[in-house]
């Protein structure tokens, strides 16, 4: 019967995800206007975001109103973070390649954009649970992103790859893509 219960909803979240997505592309399409805020504002939104995400998966029975307000709540920091960045995903798949009582070894694949450029990754994401706390670790970490011959951007990738620091990738990333954008619009103009 518990395997019924989290069946209905893991599919209630499911759908509810796919909503997300529905809604933030329409969101997306609709919002036009560019903000500025700090640094550490944004930081401090990713970190509310992941922990929240965190904590969702690992609480599999609440009620659905609870679900809900957790999902709405977790939709808000989503369009904050996608706002600010530039950084859109498009696709993300997630597959369990070893599970354990205190290990877990998950397969992730994620495509997007940002502003301009698009982007492509698959990392290995490592957790390890111990009594006080969970820690989690990038292995294998490829990026594919297609922004022409740039040199310093192929070496920063490959840095950022052997690193498998995603933080400092993405943050890079909005800043390059953003400048990148005006660059583009700029020799257009030229032409």
């Amino acid at each position: 019967m518990d395997n019924n219960i989290c069946q209905v909803y893991e599919d209630e979240i499911q759908s509810l995800e796919e909503e997300i997505k529905l809604l933030t592309e329409k969101y997306e399409d609709s919002q036009q206007e560019s903000t500025f805020f700090y640094e550490e504002e944004i930081l401090k939104s990713m970190y509310v975001f992941f922990i929240k995400a965190f904590q969702t998966e690992s609480k599999a029975q609440e009620s659905p109103s609870d679900l809900k307000a957790q999902l709405e709540s977790l939709e808000t920091d989503l369009s904050f973070i996608m706002k600010f960045t530039g950084i859109q995903f498009t696709n993300h798949s997630k597959k369990t390649v070893e599970k354990s009582r205190n290990r877990t070894v998950q397969k992730h694949r994620l495509s997007g954009n940002c502003h301009a450029l698009s982007f492509q990754l698959e990392f290995q994401l490592l957790e390890m649970q111990s009594k006080e706390n969970v820690s989690a670790v990038v292995t294998d970490l490829s990026i594919k992103l297609e922004s022409g011959e740039d040199s310093d951007m192929s070496k920063f990738v490959s840095s950022a790859e052997e690193r498998g620091n995603l933080l400092t990738f993405f943050r890079s990333l909005s800043s390059y893509a953003e400048w990148y954008e005006h660059r583009r619009c700029t020799f257009l103009h030229f032409k």
